[in-house]
């Protein structure tokens, strides 16, 4: 039987081309892969261009292809995610990093891609300091896990409302279509607000919440359209916070660290957080990783996970490419 498509995220890429040895054995050499890799070489990023989205889809097998939804890639592509790097620039701290490849049906390899955590600065040397196909995988979980933030404020089944980090397994929590449910799981991770794991905050009043709400980029929110002001023709849809971000009401917060708190069910939720309703951690092959065994061999007994389709239309970022688009959602939510 042909495995059926799990979920699907993004990462920011650099295509290999644009990352080159500097200094070392593989001088000139654009990024290669865990085999072609010398620790000590020095790379560059070749220009001040920004990462690129690249379309992930992961499969129930495990299995990883670009998605059609992408500014990388060839949709519908095999993806191998091949290593953790370690890179260190010449100032400031080190930053970790995949690399992933993108094979053609002769399994040859088409392209190479550098998933940064932080993004790099150009003409900026960054020397290699470990590269492990082990840690890949964990790698990509840590991205793709949907988080809260320390003391977002979460919903319980009696209508109180408790810091995320004070939650514990086996507390009851108010879900949006299934009622009182109790928390599997409560994950922590701490990362750099850059890049990537930079958080992204709501400000008050943004979307109707009372207080600000900071979550992880690929964060998706749950919106009530009472109108259609999109055009998606779906009254539920789900967003990234990412695809909110518009300089003023929602923007990228960096700097520091920021604790990230991760909330499983036995299944996927939406919950409400400051009042917004956000969606729990979707378990499926990529974010399994980020578990501890335990809690894998628990679920694996129970139903399928579910779908955030089965939430709301998850919208791309190109149906949102609007300036107005938060205050469009907001008020479209209350008429």
């Amino acid at each position: 039987m042909a495995p059926t498509a799990s979920s699907v995220q993004s990462v920011q890429a650099y295509p290999a081309d644009q990352i080159r040895v500097e200094f070392g054995v593989n001088a000139g050499d654009p990024l290669g892969v865990l085999e072609d890799l010398v620790l000590d070489d020095v790379y560059e990023l070749q220009d001040a261009r920004q990462p690129r989205r690249l379309g992930l889809e992961a499969w129930e097998d495990g299995s990883l292809a670009v998605h059609q939804d992408t500014d990388l890639g060839r949709a519908g592509s095999s993806l191998h995610l091949d290593c953790a790097i370690t890179l260190m620039p010449e100032v400031g701290e080190s930053i970790e990093a995949l690399i992933m490849v993108e094979v053609e049906s002769e399994c040859l390899i088409d392209a190479i891609y550098l998933v940064p955590q932080a993004p790099l600065a150009s003409r900026t040397g960054y020397r290699l300091l470990s590269a492990d196909p082990e840690r890949a995988r964990r790698g990509l979980a840590e991205l793709a896990c949907v988080s809260f933030t320390r003391g977002t404020r979460i919903t319980l089944g009696t209508g109180a409302q408790v810091a995320i980090e004070t939650l514990q397994p086996g507390d009851r929590v108010l879900t949006r279509d299934s009622g009182i449910q109790p928390v599997t799981w409560i994950g922590r991770t701490t990362a750099r607000a850059t890049g990537a794991m930079a958080p992204i905050l709501i400000r008050a009043g943004a979307l109707n919440n009372e207080r600000d709400l900071l979550v992880s980029p690929d964060h998706r929110l749950m919106v009530y359209q009472r109108t259609d002001a999109i055009g998606v023709g779906a009254s539920e849809i789900l967003v990234r916070a990412r695809d909110l971000v518009n300089g003023e009401t929602v923007v990228v917060q960096r700097g520091g660290f920021v604790d990230y708190f991760q909330i499983l069910f036995d299944q996927h939720h939406i919950i409400y957080a400051e009042g917004i309703a956000a969606e729990s951690l979707l378990l499926d092959p990529v974010t399994q990783t980020a578990l501890p065994d335990s809690v894998v061999d628990q679920l694996q007994v129970l139903p399928r996970h579910g779908a955030r389709s089965d939430h709301g239309f998850d919208v791309t970022p190109g149906m949102l490419d609007r300036l107005d688009l938060v205050d469009l959602l907001k008020h479209a939510s209350l008429r």
